[in-house]
């Protein structure tokens, strides 16, 4: 594995390295495949969004300012892609990441705190392994429910455990609207998932 920091990388892309293009698209492949399946619900959107934020990457990398951060970006660009997709197919109705959702809430005084804590749900946590097929398919339905900005904060927070400090700076809002989001996301999705379960428990007819 190159030792190189992502920033580091674009700034060789740009002195004429063209093999480090592929060391990204690599070395995210995996974790943004992830993101983009539990996003869209759907693995032919994921592919489709994966590959088309890395060719915009490619034509972008020329205006990329390496003083910030490219994962961020990565994200945001794959994100925004896999939205256009599903607009295109009539399968969500989504809403601008920048508008916040429901109340201001987890006024907790470290900021830069795990948002781990505030999910009190029975579902096995991200490092204990693969989920079953069958429980993955349930929690996949839970967040098929939420709102786009409600299941990709979810994602980010629980599911790649970052900080609410990580989260701010990967979907760029405020650390208030961070806070209040995550509230909302936990509320609902642990409404989804009582209700998944229910219906999983619920003996057939």
């Amino acid at each position: 594995m190159d030792p190189r920091t992502d920033e580091k990388l674009v700034e060789a892309y740009r002195r004429g390295e063209t093999d480090v293009f592929r060391i990204l698209v690599e070395r995210y492949h995996d974790d943004l495949h992830r993101f983009l399946t539990r996003l869209a619900g759907d693995r032919q959107v994921a592919e489709d969004a994966f590959q088309e934020a890395f060719l915009q990457i490619h034509l972008s990398l020329g205006s990329f300012d390496t003083t910030r951060r490219f994962r961020p970006w990565l994200f945001t660009i794959a994100a925004n892609k896999a939205r256009d997709l599903l607009r295109k197919k009539g399968r969500r109705q989504t809403l601008e990441l920048s508008a916040p959702i429901g109340s201001a809430g987890g006024s907790g005084s470290n900021d830069g705190g795990s948002f781990i804590d505030l999910l009190e749900i029975e579902i096995p946590p991200p490092d204990a392994g693969l989920l079953s097929e069958e429980q993955d398919a349930m929690v996949q339905r839970a967040l098929d429910q939420l709102s786009e900005p409600l299941r990709e904060i979810l994602l980010l927070a629980y599911f790649q455990r970052l900080s609410y400090a990580q989260v701010a700076d990967e979907l760029g809002i405020p650390l208030g609207t961070v806070k209040s989001r995550l509230h909302a996301a936990v509320a609902s999705f642990a409404k989804r998932w009582r209700e998944v379960s229910t219906e999983r428990a619920r003996p057939a007819k």
